[in-house]
C-alpha cells in the first residue's frame, strides 16, 4: 500500500523501511554509549577490579563476543532469511539493554554486555538485507542512506541520553532503548518481505561456513576491504573511553558534562550522517575507491590538531570534521563489499565485515586508556590522525581501481 502510494518499487520499500527501523535502534543504542563508563563508576563493584578496568571491559567484551557471533549469524542469515536476523538482533538487544537498566553492580553491567555482543549485531543484519534487496547500480545510495540511519541515530542518542542522564538519571536511558528496539523490530516484522532466490538458498545446503568464507576472501579486493574496515574501525573507538574525561577537563566547573559529552560525540554523527548519502551517490558516479582516498585525507587533516585544542567548541569543530570523514570512509567500503561479491552471500559478507568492525572495538577502548595513561589524553586523540593515514595508504596502494567480481556462487565443489 505504501509502495503503490508513493510508485515505490519493492526494493526502495524494503530500504526506507529498514532505514527508519535502523535509526530508531540506533538513537537508543547510542543514548548510553557514551556513559557507560560513568553508568559503571556510579554502580556498586563487588570484586577486586577497578572502576577503570571495568569500564574498558563494557565495552571490550561486547565487541568480543560480537567479533565471534558475527559471522556465524551473517552464515546463518545467507541460509534462512536475512529479516529474521534483524528480528533477532532487535528483539534481543530489547531485553538485554532492558535488564542493564535494572543492573545491581558494575560486573552485571559487563556479563549483560557479553550477552547483548553475542544476540544482537542490527547493523550488518540490516546492511545484508539491503545488499540482498538493492540493485547494484543504487549500492552506494542504499549503504549511504544505512550510514545515516547509524550516524543519525548517533548523533540524535547522546544528545537524547545525556539530557535524560542529567534530568532522570542513567537507568531511564535503559528502559527508553529497550522501547525503541521493540518498536524497531515491528516496523521490521510487519513493513518488509524479503525474497530469497531458490537457487541463492541451494546453494548453501552443502556448504560449511569455512567454505562460505573462504570464497568471499578469495575475491579480488575484499581482503584489502576488510583491512580498510579494521583501521577505520581502530579509529573511530580509540577516544571513547577517554572522551568524558578529556571534554571535563575543557569544560568550566559546574558544567552539564553529560550534555556536552553527547553533544561533541553527536555532533561527529550528524556530520556523517550528511555526508554519508552525498559520498555514496558520488562514488555511484565516479567510483567508490575514489571517496575512500579523500575521506582518509580529510580524516587526518581533521585529527592531528585534536590534541591541541583549548575549549571544547575547537573539539566540537574538529570532531564535526573527522565525523564527515568517518561517514566517507565506512559507506564507500561498504558499497565497495557488495559490488566486490555475488549476491546471495551478503549475510556472510557484512557478518565478516561486523566481526572486524567488532573485532577493532576490542582493541581500540583498551589501546586508547593504554596510551593516555602511558603519554596522555591529547596525545591519544592526535595519534588516531595515524590510522587515518594508513587507511589512505592501504586504499592507494592495494585496492583495485576496477571492481572485478567473482561471477557465481560457489558450489560444494570450491
Amino acid at each position: 500500500m505504501i509502495s503503490a502510494k508513493f510508485n515505490l518499487e519493492p526494493w526502495q520499500k524494503t530500504l526506507y523501511i529498514v532505514f527508519f527501523s535502523q535509526l530508531v535502534s540506533v538513537v537508543g543504542f547510542a543514548s548510553i554509549f557514551p556513559f557507560l563508563p560513568l553508568y559503571v563508576q556510579s554502580l556498586e563493584i563487588r570484586s577486586n577490579l577497578s572502576v577503570e578496568l571495568l569500564a574498558g571491559l563494557v565495552y571490550s567484551t561486547q565487541a568480543f563476543t560480537m567479533m565471534i557471533a558475527s559471522p556465524i549469524w551473517g552464515a546463518v542469515a545467507d541460509r534462512y532469511g536475512r529479516k529474521p536476523m534483524i528480528l533477532r538482533a532487535m528483539l534481543g538487544g530489547s531485553v538485554t539493554m532492558g535488564l542493564m537498566g535494572f543492573a545491581g553492580s558494575a560486573e552485571m553491567v559487563v556479563f549483560l554486555r557479553a550477552v547483548q555482543g553475542t544476540v544482537t549485531g542490527t547493523i550488518s543484519a540490516a546492511n545484508a538485507l539491503i545488499a540482498a534487496e538493492v540493485p547494484r547500480r543504487k549500492m552506494g545510495f542504499a549503504m549511504g542512506l544505512m550510514q545515516v540511519a547509524l550516524w543519525g541515530g548517533v548523533a540524535l542518542g547522546p544528545l537524547l541520553g545525556g539530557v535524560l542522564a542529567d534530568a532522570f538519571g542513567y537507568r531511564l536511558s535503559f528502559v527508553l532503548t529497550a522501547s525503541l528496539l521493540l518498536i524497531a523490530a515491528a516496523l521490521i516484522q510487519f513493513g518488509v518481505t524479503e525474497n530469497i532466490k531458490p537457487e541463492e538458498r541451494e546453494s548453501h545446503k552443502n556448504r560449511s561456513l569455512w567454505q562460505d568464507w573462504q570464497h568471499i576472501l578469495a575475491a579480488p579486493g575484499v581482503k584489502i576491504a576488510y583491512t580498510v574496515r579494521f583501521v577505520a574501525g581502530l579509529a573511530q573507538v580509540l577516544i571513547v573511553p577517554i572522551a568524558p574525561l578529556f571534554i571535563l577537563s575543557l569544560l568550566p566547573d559546574g558544567a552539564p558534562i553529560n550534555f556536552y559529552t553527547g553533544l561533541v560525540i553527536g555532533v561527529g554523527g550528524l556530520a556523517s550522517t550528511v555526508t554519508s548519502v552525498m559520498f555514496g551517490r558520488m562514488g555511484d558516479r565516479i567510483g567508490h575507491r575514489k571517496i575512500l582516498l579523500v575521506s582518509a585525507l580529510i580524516g587526518v587533516i581533521a585529527y592531528a590538531p585534536q590534541g591541541f585544542v583549548t575549549a571544547a567548541w575547537q573539539l566540537l569543530i574538529l570532531q564535526a570534521i573527522s565525523g564527515a570523514a568517518l561517514g566517507g570512509v565506512v559507506t564507500a567500503v561498504a558499497a565497495l563489499l557488495a559490488h566486490f561479491t555475488v549476491q546471495g552471500e551478503e549475510g556472510s559478507v557484512y557478518g565478516l565485515d561486523n566481526a572486524l568492525v567488532a573485532g577493532s572495538r576490542v582493541i581500540s577502548p583498551l589501546l586508547g586508556a593504554f596510551l593516555a595513561t602511558a603519554i596522555s589524553m591529547r596525545a591519544t586523540l592526535s595519534i588516531t590522525a595515524v590510522f587515518f593515514a594508513v587507511v589512505f595508504l592501504i586504499s592507494w596502494l592495494a585496492l583495485p581501481s576496477n571492481v572485478v567480481k567473482t561471477s557465481r556462487i560457489p558450489t560444494p565443489a570450491d
